[in-house]
């Protein structure tokens, strides 16, 4: 089984188990994802939204950036990024990617 077919694999279970409310679960099948293809932008954004619904706010931010380094026009990944960044206490940062979402065309702010 190639390495991209394994990652795919655990992201797609990933996301299953976040459609499930299963954050946790979903963070350790993305987190598998990610160490096989760490470039992948949808792996990072769907373990941003891992953390981010499991309250780990640093790591969701973490993620969310590197999604944005990767894909600097997606709207959800700066949405996430600015959530995170709200739930740390980081309101100008928050802000700076909300704004972003929103020129992206996010309707989500």
């Amino acid at each position: 089984m190639s390495s991209t077919y394994e990652a795919y694999e655990y992201y797609r279970r990933g996301c299953e188990l976040l459609e499930s409310r299963d954050f946790r679960a979903a963070s350790v099948a993305l987190e598998r994802a990610k160490r096989l293809e760490p470039n992948k932008a949808s792996i990072l954004e769907a373990l941003g939204r891992a953390y981010l619904s499991s309250c780990a706010y640093r790591r969701a931010a973490e993620e969310f950036a590197a999604a944005v380094e990767l894909q600097p026009t997606d709207h959800y990944a700066h949405f996430g990024l600015g959530r995170a960044l709200e739930r740390m206490g980081d309101r100008a940062g928050s802000e700076r990617h909300y704004k972003l979402a929103r020129c992206f065309g996010s309707t989500l702010v």
